[in-house]
């Protein structure tokens, strides 16, 4: 991959705002699974303190492109990965560059909330005692009280940090990741589904979350739910059988899409 600076999309839609800063840009990226392609020349940009989300059917690319920007596709052995994927100007894709740090700098939630078997304080802790962010207990306990409060926990654990995170209901297990996820100060917060397992009430409160966290980081979701998109995103990007089929305002998306597919998946006719 190239280390390439792009201005913004070609063609943009009218209603984008040139002003906006693309803390992500992706050109031309195409992803193979062995002999099979998911992802076809898709051209996105992801802007700062926004949140952007991907939506289509099932299959449709938008989970294989989420897991590039942090390169978690590289844990599948058959992956292959082309075209330009820059953060902040620069080539996630370099063969020099730390993944760890990468990952730690755009975190992940996952679809299924997954704290590990540790307490509820060492699972916020155990990404600020890797990285050394912390120079002590005291600074480690602010980090981890500061992106409990943040993730909308605080008040409900601090009286039962040693308790395993494990015991927490869903929702809370899912703000606990999200809690270690901004505990290593991550700039970019990728969501795959995360409210997918959840009940309609622990949803609400991850959605509330999700708006309020969008004022520090800039928070990539994948959701099958139009009405979440609808309801947290600024910009909705439509996904179909690899492609990006169109990106816009998230208004202009539901109200007045461009293309066929999008207004079809959007009105039920297929998905």
């Amino acid at each position: 991959m190239n280390d390439l600076t792009y201005a913004t999309e070609t063609a943009p839609p009218p209603e984008m705002d040139s002003a906006k800063i693309a803390k992500i840009v992706t050109r031309n990226v195409n992803v193979y699974y062995g002999d099979k392609q998911a992802l076809i020349d898709v051209n996105l940009d992801i802007y700062e303190h926004e949140v952007t989300a991907l939506i289509g059917p099932s299959g449709c690319g938008k989970s294989t492109y989420l897991r590039c920007l942090n390169r978690m596709n590289d844990v599948i052995d058959i992956c292959r990965v082309t075209g330009d994927i820059l953060l902040d100007g620069q080539d996630v894709y370099t063969s020099d560059l730390d993944v760890v740090q990468l990952r730690a700098q755009v975190g992940m939630v996952f679809q299924k909330p997954n704290p590990f078997p540790k307490s509820i304080y060492d699972n916020v802790a155990y990404g600020p005692r890797i990285h050394g962010l912390a120079q002590g207990r005291a600074e480690l306990d602010t980090i981890v009280q500061q992106s409990l409060e943040r993730a909308g926990l605080w008040k409900e654990v601090q009286d039962r940090l040693d308790e395993p995170g494990t015991g927490l209901s869903g929702g809370q297990q899912q703000r606990l990741c999200i809690a270690r996820a901004i505990a290593v100060n991550p700039e970019v917060i990728l969501m795959d589904e995360p409210c997918s397992a959840l009940d309609p009430i622990a949803t609400a409160r991850i959605e509330e979350l999700i708006d309020e966290l969008r004022e520090n980081y800039t928070i990539v979701i994948v959701t099958h739910s139009m009405q979440q998109a609808a309801r947290v995103s600024q910009r909705t990007a439509f996904f179909h059988l690899g492609e990006l089929v169109e990106v816009g305002e998230t208004e202009h998306i539901f109200t007045n899409p461009s293309d066929s597919r999008t207004q079809g998946y959007i009105t039920g006719r297929f998905g």
